[in-house]
């Protein structure tokens, strides 16, 4: 074909040009490399919850958790056990999951902690209410109450560190039937070969408080901190004690180890776990505190329900429902 004049030679040359031109940047037809997922970020946020309680600042320190056998739950079968855990979703396999809640409360006049946490007496899952503590803007070395509802290891543990107090400026107050019975020798000696570890936890970590005289055991009625009473709690073991704490018209019971099953023992609460060294007995300080947590609308603190295990207890039918408290800012009264 012959090209008619020179304006359309030009046109010709100016395009094969701009063509040689572009093929000459591969990279920039192309678009940009594609780029790398980012890493995924494996860490949980720090494990405390805050609340006000009237004046008292409550905060709620998960320590961990451990898979429990459903096995474990005696009083009723294997079926309804794995029906009422599928109703609340909670996986039976490999275990339970259960959490290990502290709780530090801020009364003003004092800095008070129920319970300590396992440290490292029950694997890697668990131990971290020390660090939960710090985390949450407070220091080991400021509280000056442990109270402690009973003496397993699971709540006792994180008293002690290789020997020396994790709390150092605190008093520990343990109910008096419930140190009569895991400090004392003869006891230890009769129990089976199993639970002999139960009676050495309890003995070391407590340790480095009696020796320094700075372990206190009480009665039924006696005057611990000012807004705070005992709870005789008795089955789990046997000076098993809650905890109330009241203050601006509000109380809250700090329960320890009522309930292990949020899934199974709200709805039925004559079903025990063989932990406890007083079933039967247990079953009925659960029924009682159940049913004056939900007529008195208490605020409910617990060892073993999901972190940060605050909240109400409500009657419905023939047993309770667990009412969580919901995620909210701190509202203070000034």
């Amino acid at each position: 074909m012959t090209l008619p004049n020179l304006a359309g030679r030009r046109l010709v040359a100016l395009s094969l040009s701009a063509a040689l031109a572009l093929a000459g940047l591969p990279a920039l037809a192309q678009g940009p490399a594609p780029k790398a997922p980012p890493a995924r970020q494996e860490n949980q946020v720090p494990g405390y919850y805050r609340m006000m309680l009237g004046q008292f600042e409550v905060t709620a320190l998960y320590d961990g958790y451990v898979d429990l056998d459903a096995r474990l739950l005696k009083y009723t079968s294997p079926g309804e056990v794995r029906r009422l855990l599928a109703r609340m979703f909670v996986a039976a396999t490999p275990g339970m999951q259960t959490a290990v809640n502290a709780y530090l409360v801020n009364t003003g006049s004092n800095l008070v902690l129920v319970d300590t946490g396992a440290a490292a007496c029950f694997g890697p899952t668990l131990g971290r209410v020390a660090a939960n503590l710090r985390a949450s803007g407070y220091d080991p070395a400021q509280v000056d109450t442990v109270l402690l509802t009973h003496l397993h290891g699971d709540h006792v543990c994180g008293l002690s560190e290789d020997g020396k107090p994790v709390f150092a400026n605190a008093t520990v107050y343990v109910g008096q039937a419930e140190a009569g019975y895991w400090l004392d020798d003869a006891a230890a000696q009769r129990a089976p070969q199993a639970d002999q570890s139960a009676f050495a936890m309890a003995r070391d970590a407590l340790a480095p408080y009696r020796a320094s005289g700075q372990l206190r055991t009480y009665r039924p009625g006696d005057t611990l901190v000012a807004g705070v009473s005992a709870v005789p709690a008795y089955g789990h073991t046997p000076g098993h004690s809650g905890y109330l704490f009241k203050s601006g018209g509000q109380s809250m019971l700090v329960w320890g180890d009522i309930v292990h099953s949020h899934a199974v023992q709200f709805r039925r609460p004559d079903v025990a776990i063989e932990f406890d060294s007083d079933s039967r007995q247990a079953v009925r300080t659960r029924k009682r505190l159940f049913a004056d947590a939900a007529r008195g609308k208490l605020w409910v603190a617990g060892a073993h329900l999901p972190f940060p295990g605050i909240g109400h207890v409500r009657a419905e039918g023939k047993g309770y429902t667990w009412v969580p408290v919901e995620y909210g800012p701190l509202r203070t009264e000034r």
